[in-house]
């Protein structure tokens, strides 16, 4: 008998819950898991309070095209009746905002990212020359023990 996790079973029922209320035979489709047995975890949490359900990235989306147009008091009246907070909303909104900003405004600038280039090329010269420094002191205490051990040779007998 297959076990599914929390998570797992949180995101499956989230689906067929409002605002995406995904069909029951697609959900079970795509997750691969029986009809009756997604009925019984909809059921399950359906009876939990509305803060302890979870939600899914599409449904947070379609949460907040739903509420962009609303007033502040129909959008207070919105998040009552799903059971989420007016800040969860507006943190939902600012992660969107953030998802879909323009490539431009998210990557670095030419004139910066080539002097980052350079930095690294000049930090990774002078760790190479660090190594061989490093090397080089090595083996010069490897020979001091040699020649000292040479040296001392004859002198325990």
């Amino acid at each position: 008998m297959a076990r599914f996790g929390q998570s797992f079973k949180d995101r499956a029922v989230a689906r067929l819950l409002p605002p995406e209320s995904a069909t029951l035979e697609l959900v079970s489709k795509q997750a691969g898991i029986v009809v009756g047995t997604l009925e019984k975890w909809r059921d399950s949490i359906a009876s939990m309070p509305a803060r302890g359900r979870a939600w899914t990235a599409p449904a947070k989306l379609q949460a907040v095209i739903t509420t962009a147009a609303l007033s502040e008091i129909d959008k207070n009246a919105w998040c009552r009746e799903h059971g989420i907070y007016p800040a969860e909303l507006e943190q939902w909104c600012t992660s969107a905002t953030t998802a879909l900003a323009e490539p431009q405004d998210a990557r670095a600038s030419p004139k910066v990212t080539s002097k980052d280039r350079k930095r690294i090329k000049d930090l990774e010269r002078e760790l190479l020359r660090k190594d061989r420094a490093l090397a080089e002191t090595a083996a010069l205490l490897v020979l001091s023990k040699k020649v000292a051990a040479i040296y001392h040779w004859g002198e325990d007998a």
